[in-house]
C-alpha cells in the first residue's frame, strides 16, 4: 500500500486534492485569476497522472479509487462554492450533487447486497465530467474576462452539464439494472 501511495501518478493525484483548499480560499477572497490558474494546474495534474500511470505502467488499485475521488471532490466543491458566491445558479449545483450522491448511494448498495465493485464510467459520465470541467473553467474565466464569447461559452457548458448530468444519471440507472439482472441470473438457473 505504501508503495502504491508513493508512486508518481498517485502523488500527483494527492497533489490535486491539496490544490482544493487553495482554490476555495482564492475564490472566497475573490482572487479569480489565481483560482483559475490553480484550477488549470489541477486539471493538468489530472491529465498527467493518468499519462504517467499508463506510460510508466504504474496503474494501481489505489489510483483507480483516488483519481475519481479527487475529481469529484474538486468539481463538486467548486460547484458548491461558486453557487454560494452566486457565480453559478443553484439549479446546476443541485443537479450535479443529486446525481453524485445517488450514484454513491447506489454503488454502496450494490456493493453491500451483491458485492459488485467495478463501476467504470460510461461515455455519458465522461461527457458529463468534461462538461463540468468546461463549465467551471468558463465560469472562472468569466470572472476575469467578461467578453461576450466567454459568457456564451459559460452558458453553453452550464446547460450541457445540466443535460448530461440527467442523461448520465438515467444511463447509470439503466446500467445498474442490467448489472443486477446479470448478477441475479446465474444464481436463478
Amino acid at each position: 500500500m505504501i508503495r502504491q501511495l508513493l508512486n508518481a501518478p498517485n502523488q500527483l493525484t494527492m497533489l490535486r486534492m491539496m490544490f482544493l483548499p487553495f482554490i476555495v480560499l482564492t475564490l472566497l477572497d475573490k482572487h479569480y485569476t489565481w483560482a483559475l490558474a490553480l484550477f488549470v494546474l489541477a486539471g493538468l495534474s489530472d491529465g498527467l497522472d493518468g499519462l504517467l500511470a499508463r506510460t510508466l505502467h504504474q496503474q494501481t488499485q489505489l489510483g483507480q479509487y483516488l483519481d475519481p475521488i479527487a475529481d469529484k471532490l474538486l468539481l463538486s466543491t467548486l460547484f458548491l462554492v461558486l453557487s454560494i458566491l452566486h457565480k453559478i445558479p443553484w439549479k446546476f449545483t443541485v443537479v450535479v450533487f443529486s446525481r453524485d450522491v445517488s450514484i454513491l448511494a447506489a454503488s454502496a448498495v450494490l456493493y453491500a447486497i451483491a458485492g459488485l465493485r467495478n463501476f467504470s464510467p460510461s461515455i455519458f459520465g465522461k461527457a458529463n465530467t468534461t462538461a463540468q470541467v468546461g463549465a467551471l473553467f468558463f465560469v472562472l474565466l468569466y470572472q476575469v474576462n467578461q467578453a461576450a464569447w466567454v459568457n456564451g461559452t459559460r452558458r453553453f457548458f452550464l446547460w450541457a452539464t445540466f443535460a448530461l448530468t440527467i442523461i448520465s444519471a438515467i444511463h447509470y440507472v439503466y446500467l445498474v439494472g442490467q448489472r443486477l439482472h446479470a448478477h441475479a441470473s446465474p444464481s436463478s438457473t
